[in-house]
């Protein structure tokens, strides 16, 4: 659930840079106003999400095999979230982003759009203030990453491109030049996470609301960490 640890800079004192945040700041955030219970007009969306992903996506394995891999520890809501690179939600059966707890039970999801207008979308009846707006920025994943270590790596799409990297096709020969990693076979996974409009959903029953953003039967475990660059 990437977009719920919403970060600001962060600086290591034992970096030679500056760090980025993965989660960009949002730009505007949702509406502080709306509900996080569900309104009339979100109803079917809702109940069509919570029967068809805990079909499609039961496990992390599940959801691996359609394509989704893991990019993130896990956050202090209990979500460890996984990507599919698809950017553009077609319809309410493949989001963007799917998060489990740290035993493998699908918590919740992610759709986005492209931010290609200051409005965000209209779908699927569900309130607009709903979505969020999250900048470009660039993660990777270390091979071999398991546990808290390898994941929550990234960068600012400006520092990427500084150093010569394609925001296009991000390749870890840049995260080499950058003295990231010692070599390009230590990526298994590089990727750009373009500018776009997110919405998140629990999929989990939430007594909060299903567009709350922490579930109160949903308890992160001892293990939850912060990005490490």
């Amino acid at each position: 659930m990437l977009t719920r640890s919403l970060g600001a800079t962060v600086v290591s004192a034992l970096a030679l840079t500056t760090a980025i945040a993965l989660a960009a700041m949002p730009a505007p955030k949702p509406s502080p106003t709306l509900n996080p219970v569900p309104a009339a007009s979100e109803a079917a969306f809702i109940v069509h999400i919570q029967e068809t992903l805990y079909g499609k996506y039961p496990t992390p394995a599940a959801a691996e095999a359609a394509g989704y891999f893991r990019f993130t520890n896990e956050d202090n809501t209990g979500a460890i979230s996984y990507a599919n690179l698809h950017w553009t939600s077609t319809d309410w059966n493949h989001p963007s982003q799917l998060w489990y707890d740290v035993h493998g039970h699908l918590l919740g999801a992610d759709f986005s759009e492209p931010y290609v207008a200051k409005k965000p979308p209209h779908l699927w009846g569900v309130l607009p203030g709903r979505w969020q707006y999250f900048e470009e920025h660039v993660h990777y994943v270390l091979v071999g990453a398991h546990g808290t270590t390898g994941f929550e790596h990234g960068m600012s799409a400006a520092a990427f491109v500084k150093a010569g990297g394609s925001l296009a096709h991000p390749q870890a020969s840049t995260l080499v030049k950058m003295k990231r990693v010692k070599s390009a076979a230590q990526v298994a996974h590089i990727f750009t996470f373009p500018a776009v409009w997110d919405l998140i959903v629990w999929v989990k029953p939430n007594p909060s609301g299903a567009f709350a953003d922490k579930n109160p039967l949903v308890h992160p475990s001892a293990n939850v960490s912060h990005m490490s660059m």
